[in-house]
């Protein structure tokens, strides 16, 4: 175990009395100027302090023999990272005064959340479960599918990748108004961007997934006489599983980006991207930013249980296995 000295002990507390005050001192009237000087000097001490406090738990995490007890100090360490970012937001904001319209406080922007959380949720409703859950699911699925049919043709592996190359280097915005044409102003419109976004990034991944086969595997089951299905059941799938979970998780994000953009040429009035570009223009920033902290909640959750999904299912490949 990597040990922790008793001077790093001192800047960890200092530190923590440091976030003790500084909370006191966010709690009085933004921009108390007589106060300023005292929260600049605990800023670094929060720093380095949380910093030790970081070390302490990476160490702590190394000597423990508990999966659950690892995991538990695994999610700690980014937690007390993002607690830290939160009270220097709230302490700069707060102790310069900085106009709302310019960066809300983190209370503010709290209490904004809660106060219209069924506003929030029916733009929820209305982006993630119908625009992004449906074009992410058929873009996926009509990728994974065109990848199975064209892995054995190179003459359409030729032709259709470079398209995938020309439409992934096709902006959004070029994309929505057209898709906003062709299917109206529902969130049909937003799903066929989606759909675009993703089809041709799950086609590539699992195609290279697929092409990652062992050869060694292949030649095994070619002894045994294995037919088409055989090999792509036994061999190839599972090789191709580790790409097609990477393609998943990174079109997880990439749906929520493109139905919110697409938004912002054409929806009913509902939506996250609606929802961002009304708001702008009553300069109402904290609603616009709960509006942010909604999008990130979902594509975090989202690629979180992707990766939970992927763990279960690819605990035999060695970077899940050296990942504990």
């Amino acid at each position: 175990m990597k040990s922790i000295r008793m001077s790093h002990w001192l800047l960890i507390a200092l530190g923590g009395w440091a976030l003790l005050m500084s909370l006191w001192i966010t709690a009085g009237e933004p921009g108390t100027y007589s106060r300023q000087p005292l929260w600049i000097a605990l800023v670094p001490l929060m720093l380095i302090g949380g910093w030790f406090a970081m070390d302490a738990l990476t160490a702590l995490g190394e000597s423990l023999n508990s999966k659950p007890a690892i995991r538990a100090v695994n999610l700690a360490i980014p937690a007390v990272f993002a607690a830290l970012i939160l009270v220097l937001w709230q302490l700069i904001v707060t102790g310069f005064a900085v106009p709302q319209v310019l960066l809300p406080a983190p209370s503010t922007i709290g209490v904004t959340f809660i106060t219209e959380l069924q506003t929030l949720a029916q733009d929820f409703a209305q982006t993630w479960l119908k625009a992004v859950l449906a074009g992410w699911i058929i873009g996926c699925g009509s990728g994974f599918a065109v990848a199975l049919l064209i892995d054995r043709s190179p003459f359409l592996q030729k032709g259709l990748l470079p398209i995938g190359n020309i439409m992934s280097s096709i902006p959004i915005v070029g994309i929505a108004p057209i898709m906003v044409m062709w299917f109206g102003f529902d969130w049909q419109s937003k799903a066929a961007v989606v759909v675009i976004m993703t089809f041709f990034p799950m086609l590539v991944n699992t195609l290279a997934g697929l092409h990652a086969s062992d050869n060694l595997h292949l030649n095994l089951l070619h002894t045994y006489a294995g037919n088409r299905r055989q090999t792509l059941w036994y061999v190839q799938l599972p090789a191709a599983l580790p790409f097609i979970f990477n393609a998943l998780k990174l079109n997880s994000t990439l749906a929520l980006i493109g139905a919110i953009v697409a938004e912002f040429f054409g929806t009913p009035i509902v939506g996250m991207g609606f929802r961002i570009s009304t708001e702008v223009g009553r300069m109402n920033m904290d609603m616009v930013w709960a509006t942010i902290l909604v999008a990130a909640l979902a594509g975090s959750i989202s690629y979180g249980l992707l990766a939970l999904l992927e763990r279960r299912l690819t605990f035999w490949h060695p970077s899940t296995r050296a990942n504990g």
